[in-house]
């Protein structure tokens, strides 16, 4: 049973990691941000 119990709280902690990691990215995309773009346009060299 510890081993089961053990590795349910490993699997939840990935999952809730995985969640706001998630919930991060959803909310820097609503606010125009990205991953490819730091939006510093002045140095930006067009390549999108």
């Amino acid at each position: 049973m510890g081993s089961v119990l053990g590795t349910v709280i490993a699997v939840l902690v990935v999952l809730i990691l995985c969640f706001f990691s998630v919930r991060s990215m959803v909310k820097d995309k609503k606010a125009g941000k990205s991953l490819q773009c730091g939006g510093n346009c002045k140095n930006c060299k067009g390549c999108h």
